[in-house]
């Protein structure tokens, strides 16, 4: 099918005759690392898999997460203003299902295992990702569905490199690390 692409005002574009579940189908073929981003404080500790996670300045460190609207973790993690991107290593597969509401694990017991601490901002960190970001909530925009969060990095925790967790084709698969000269 050809799509039609219709300038507004020479920078905006408008996809016409775009079908959800075509464009849904199309980015299940996009490969994604995946992530369980999570917050802490006066609305609660909360925690939501993403896969929608891309960095977008080292000056400052900046990184987008896109999040649903609907989802439970939404409201928390801009109420609180501040999150951590968990980059899930290769056997975080179990967790990121539980962050992402497929199993029957409540919300108030996803943070209970050992793996979890408290970073330097106070927000949960998971101890053996491959790597953690602490950072602030610097602008957001409303975009359909969902909300892209741009979030300003205060503090990088790198952890041991290992396979990384990537999602294809709407399931789970590990990705293996090698070893660059």
């Amino acid at each position: 099918m050809l799509y039609a692409f219709i300038a507004t005002d020479g920078t905006d574009m408008q996809i016409n005759e775009l079908k959800a579940k075509e464009f849904r189908q199309a980015m299940s073929q996009l490969s994604a690392a995946v992530n369980v981003v999570s917050t802490d404080g006066p609305n609660g500790r909360y925690g939501v898999t993403a896969s929608a996670v891309c960095s977008v300045t080292d000056s400052p460190p900046t990184v987008l997460v896109c999040l649903n609207r609907k989802g439970a973790a939404h409201d928390a993690l801009l109420s609180n203003g501040r999150v951590c991107i968990n980059i899930l290593s290769g056997h975080h597969e179990a967790l990121a299902m539980q962050f992402a509401g497929m199993t029957n694990v409540p919300h108030a017991e996803r943070f209970a295992s050992e793996t979890w601490e408290d970073g330097p901002s106070g927000l949960p960190v998971l101890r053996d990702a491959l790597a953690s970001l602490e950072g602030v909530i610097v602008y957001t925009k409303t975009v359909g569905s969902h909300t892209v969060i741009f979030v300003e990095i205060a503090n990088i925790r790198m952890g041991d490199s290992g396979e990384s967790l990537t999602y294809f084709s709407r399931g789970f698969h590990r990705l293996p690390y090698v070893a660059t000269a």
